[in-house]
């Protein structure tokens, strides 16, 4: 029989389908499958105009049939088949859209929908098969027909012989190769799970003989192997049911069945969308952090499912980068996909519903956290900081979206609080949102700065993670209160403060001088200060960089070596400084050694390394003699 020859473009998208489309040799099987089911799908529409054919789902469904022996794998379905003509239209010219053309001139009924175009995924079979054999016999018709190929070679279709309406898809299996393992896919175990895997709620039975061991008969120990039919996929997804049918166990149960984790969720969303564009999603806010979340091995995603077929098990475009800890899947009927469904378009669909996903999961969050305070802590002490990292993440964009998320330790509730509890309590006369940073909580209630902001009554927020006051710095302002480190130079207290503090500095003004040039530029200024209390020193900033932002900078890898602007301030009604004065009058020398200590004593105060440890314990041994 004179062998066929596919169309020139033809050869090269076939080269193409078989060695870049497809990134995994498995997705041949949920092509196939696929296919199956649309051909199936094709007999329910006839039915609708034609008064000679009956649907009984019953009747339909998709048989695998592995052979060890022959080492070919068959998918068979009872589906619409195809005609000699079809065979050489949709086979014989790659990309020729048998399942395309149909549903352009059939419109979607109750829930009946082409899955994609068979010319395509069929030929994703070459990259596990070197010949493929199609017998086929169309609804209507006497006569089946043989096609084969095996490969850019050609083709040839011949009539033959074949019991029952639909198509049987029969695989002649390449031999393995040292990279290559084929014989896995004649493995019940493997093909059951590539199923599951991909296929899992195609609408058919997709039946399979399965080998299952079981005691011989008036046997009580002697086993025997036996065949038996069995259905692999479940056929109705869960995300396709009304909500009233299910329970917080339903939810549950799938969410340990995909493997999405093997903590209890937080909370499910299950949404249902029929508009502009129409899709089914079942989404997880998790309440423990995966051990990888915050490694370069963690993939982000959402599983993105077109008509219950699983296109990608990980969909980076459906969430942000600050919501990467959601965990589910989307079921979209109206997402283009073009040559593969494993290539996706990134079109006007998809943006919309990442957009309204995106959505739906600050409201689910802020929902939780107005409901549900406990729930919502428990999430947001594992995910707070990725949170706060979509603040900071690019200058600030998506701060109007996840401010209101935020909590933070008050000194005053000695829990965490949001921003809008801050500002309700906030006195007449506070003009900032007050913060302090340090590595922990402990850490900060000792930090001498603290002592005039607390004692003027003032709440102040306590910034234990590196990320906090960098998200500050983008979120600039809440409710149009700016936010103001208590170590600012500026802390926005009335004129009387302000004046007292001018006054020493200029009665001080040569014992300040000296203190600086003593320091040799490692501080911007020496002054006296109006916010310590009962502490002789500590260290403000001047400009953007605070000391803590310093310290998280330069742990960086790159090298950098960023400094704050720092400003030594000292209390001038402490004996300390008593004692510092009496030394400059009459021993600088002593002076300078006084300086050291307490230029060392705000660094050890702030948790910054001290410069020169063996210089700092020479000037104590000077001390003690």
């Amino acid at each position: 029989m004179a062998v066929k020859e596919f169309k020139a473009e033809s050869k090269r998208l076939l080269d193409m389908m078989i060695h870049s489309i497809y990134t995994q040799k498995e997705i041949f099987l949920r092509e196939l499958i696929s296919n199956a089911s649309d051909a199936i799908d094709k007999i329910y529409y006839k039915a609708l105009t034609d008064e000679n054919l009956t649907f009984d789902k019953d009747n339909y469904y998709i048989k695998i049939t592995p052979d060890k022996e022959n080492r070919t794998l068959t998918v068979s379905d009872t589906g619409i088949g195809m005609t000699e003509e079809e065979l050489e239209n949709n086979l014989g010219t790659i990309a020729q859209s048998g399942s395309l053309a149909f549903k352009n001139e059939n419109e979607s009924k109750d829930g009946y929908d082409l899955i994609g175009q068979f010319g395509v995924g069929f030929y994703s079979a070459f990259m596990v098969a070197d010949e493929i054999t199609v017998i086929s016999k169309a609804v209507g018709s006497s006569q089946a027909y043989k096609w084969q190929s095996k490969g850019a070679e050609g083709y040839t279709i011949e009539p033959c012989e074949k019991d029952g309406y639909g198509t049987d898809i029969i695989l002649k299996l390449k031999e393995n190769t040292e990279d290559e393992d084929y014989d896995q896919f004649l493995e019940e175990y493997r093909l059951k799970a590539l199923v599951k895997k991909y296929s899992d709620f195609i609408r058919y039975p997709i039946k399979m003989d399965v080998t299952e061991r079981r005691l011989k008969e008036g046997s009580d120990n002697e086993y025997e192997e036996v065949k038996e039919e069995q259905t692999l996929n479940s056929m109705v997804p869960i995300w396709r049911k009304n909500k009233n049918e299910l329970t917080d166990e339903d939810y549950e149960n799938f969410y340990m069945e995909k493997h999405y984790g093997f903590d209890k969720p937080v909370k499910h969303i299950h949404i249902k969308v029929d508009g502009a564009v129409r899709y089914n999603a079942i989404l997880y806010i998790p309440e423990k952090i995966p051990f990888d979340y915050y490694t370069p091995e963690y993939e982000k995603g959402l599983e993105l499912y077109s008509n219950g077929v699983l296109i990608m098990e990980k969909c980076p475009d459906l969430l942000p980068d600050y919501f990467s800890f959601v965990k589910g899947m989307v079921d979209s009927e109206d997402l283009s996909l073009n040559i593969s469904r494993e290539m996706l378009q990134h079109d006007r669909q998809l943006k919309l519903i990442a957009k309204n996903i995106k959505n739906k999961i600050k409201r689910e969050l802020a929902n939780l956290l107005k409901e549900n305070r406990e729930q919502y802590e428990a999430f947001y002490k594992s995910f707070g900081r990725q949170l706060k990292f979509g603040v900071y993440n690019e200058f600030g964009a998506h701060k109007e979206d996840l401010q209101d998320l935020l909590m933070f330790y008050s000194s005053k509730e000695k829990k965490l609080v949001t921003l809008d509890e801050y500002v309700s309590r906030m006195p007449d006369g506070q003009k900032y949102i007050y913060y302090a940073t340090g590595e922990s909580i402990n850490r900060i209630e000792k930090m001498p700065q603290t002592e005039l902001v607390a004692d003027k009554g003032y709440e102040i927020l306590y910034f234990t993670e590196d990320i906090d006051e960098f998200a500050i710095k983008m979120l600039m302002n809440y409710k149009e209160k700016e936010f103001r480190s208590v170590s600012s130079g500026d802390l926005g207290f009335e004129e009387e403060d302000k004046k007292e503090t001018e006054a020493e500095e200029k009665e001080n003004k040569d014992l300040f001088d000296f203190m600086k040039k003593a320091l040799n530029g490692k501080v911007k200024d020496v002054r006296a200060s109006h916010r310590l209390k009962s502490h002789p020193v500590c260290f403000t900033t001047d400009g953007e960089v605070s000391i803590e932002m310093e310290k998280v900078l330069n742990a960086m890898p790159n090298g950098q070596n960023i400094k704050a602007d720092k400003v030594l301030e000292i209390n001038v009604h402490h004996d300390v400084f008593r004692a510092l004065k009496e030394v400059f009058e009459n021993d600088k020398d002593k002076c300078t050694l006084y300086t050291n200590l307490l230029y060392n004593q705000a660094r050890l105060i702030e948790g910054l390394d001290i410069e020169d440890p063996v210089a700092f314990t020479n000037d104590i041994c000077k001390l003690m003699v």
